[in-house]
């Protein structure tokens, strides 16, 4: 080990101020998991191939408080695996969130951003979450592919959804 001091954090004892952005990432958390097999422990004996998952995924977008640039969004995931025969092999739901400060983002860009690019950074650790916990209950874990959230993001539009509407979908 070295005995030489460690410079001080950023922002820490006269250290310099962190830089912000646009767009900042004040806190990333699951909000709600959950890991079913309803099969269990019948479904570990027959099954002899990897199940046929069906992926649902939402964005959700909220202001935190009234006046204040502050949103919580919400990627809502669920993973449904079945058998060949149609049984059930496990059920997976996953809300991971993050809070997001917004600064001098232009309303026309609100949206967009709320729900294409902070999902955007959100939605790896999402994946590892999803991957691990389908590991961890005896499945070859779900590794979701790439999403693209401004398909999901025009998708919403077409529907003709609001676009100023402070709680957004995708």
């Amino acid at each position: 080990m070295s005995d030489q001091p460690i410079p001080p954090a950023p922002g820490v004892n006269g250290g310099a101020a962190p830089a912000t952005g646009p767009v900042v990432l004040n806190l990333q958390f699951t909000k709600d998991l959950s890991f079913e097999v309803p099969g269990a422990p019948e479904i570990y004996l027959t099954l002899r191939e990897a199940p046929q998952i069906d992926i649902a995924l939402d964005v959700q977008a909220r202001r935190l408080q009234e006046g204040q640039e502050t949103y919580e969004i919400s990627l809502n995931i669920r993973a449904d695996a079945k058998t060949k025969e149609g049984q059930t092999a496990f059920i997976a739901e996953l809300v991971y969130c993050g809070i997001f400060t917004l600064n001098g983002v232009p309303q026309q860009m609100l949206e967009p951003v709320l729900l294409v690019e902070c999902p955007r950074l959100l939605f790896p650790f999402a994946r590892n979450i999803l991957a691990d916990v389908t590991r961890d209950g005896g499945f070859p874990p779900v590794l979701l592919a790439p999403i693209d959230f401004v398909q999901l993001w025009q998708a919403r539009r077409g529907q003709g959804a609001d676009i100023g509407a402070p709680v957004a979908n995708a």
